[in-house]
């Protein structure tokens, strides 16, 4: 009996017909027993099963994770990013990698939307004040009012985009390899994107070219009292440095969904001018099952060309 591995903390398998469909096949799915982002020795633990496919998460998978996996064929990703598979040593043993870059890009863009307003208005720290008996009259910043520097116009930076026009903010972008280009966006260099936006938010995949593209150059360069954003991958930001240019004012709010360890223990969540969240860009209840059975269906085509099944 083939084997399918489902990596990802969690997976609603009973309301997904592709998957339906691959157990009517005869697979077999083995699911993810720690509910958490696996390790690379976790994860090579489950694939010792045989498996042909896996859907998987953030987890590493590496080529000693493929020396694990003879039989892997197919890697389909529920989610965009593809920096925790070595695609090289996947393309190297002839295993297929697929992702889901349209099913999550609302989402995200959605919650890069509310961190947005929630730290112009500052109502998380208004909320916190108020539960302790204040009553603040904190003056905030509208979003009509500022300039929107999106760095990376993919799938999400452009819905990313589209939301900050509605508000009527000033939108620039700073992508190299954009192929669509929102209509009243401006493309500019990133050091003309650093010194002129008052908002900075990341949609952009992380590779080693990508290593801290906000670092404590990148921070000074910026407007005073700029804000930092990142809901794409840990890893872009230098949590260090963000966190002195926080402390100094040169930055004067951030909000992060996404960080280079995660759970994150480090020195932002010390600061009351930073917002953070547990890497859940994607989860909307909508998103997250678009997501699942795309990546499901990914599955099931990768393992039909494969020849794996019929």
């Amino acid at each position: 009996m083939n084997t399918l591995i489902i990596s990802t903390s969690s997976f609603d398998i009973d309301n997904n017909p592709p998957l339906q469909q691959l157990l009517q096949k005869g697979m077999r799915i083995i699911t993810n027993p720690h509910r958490r982002k696996l390790t690379e020795d976790e994860i090579i633990e489950l694939l010792k099963a045989g498996s042909v496919g896996m859907i998987a998460g953030i987890e590493p998978l590496t080529e000693q994770v493929f020396q694990a996996a003879p039989n892997l064929k197919v890697i389909s990703r529920c989610g965009t990013g593809l920096d925790s598979v070595d695609l090289s040593a996947a393309g190297n043993r002839g295993i297929t990698v697929l992702n889901t870059p349209e099913a999550p890009a609302q989402a995200v863009a959605e919650l890069t939307l509310g961190f947005i307003l929630s730290l112009l208005r500052q109502i998380g720290a208004i909320d916190q004040a108020v539960r302790k008996g204040e009553w603040p009259r904190t003056q905030g910043r509208l979003l009509a009012a500022q300039t929107v520097g999106i760095i990376g116009l993919g799938h999400i930076g452009r819905r990313v985009a589209r939301l900050c026009q509605a508000f009527e903010a000033t939108v620039i972008a700073h992508d190299p390899h954009a192929t669509q280009v929102p209509e009243g966006v401006t493309l500019l260099t990133l050091e003309q994107l650093l010194t002129s936006a008052d908002i900075i938010t990341l949609h952009l995949p992380y590779s080693p070219a990508t290593h801290h593209l906000l670092n404590a150059q990148a921070f000074a360069a910026m407007k005073p009292q700029a804000i930092v954003i990142n809901a794409a991958r840990g890893g872009l930001v230098d949590e260090n440095a963000l966190a002195d240019a926080l402390k100094s004012g040169k930055v004067s709010a951030a909000a992060l969904d996404v960080f280079e360890h995660e759970p994150y223990q480090g020195t932002l969540l010390e600061l009351n001018n930073v917002m953070v969240t547990s890497h859940v860009g994607s989860l909307a209840r909508e998103s997250r099952q678009r997501m699942e059975i795309e990546a499901a269906e990914n599955l099931l085509q990768g393992l039909i060309k494969a020849g794996v099944i019929q």
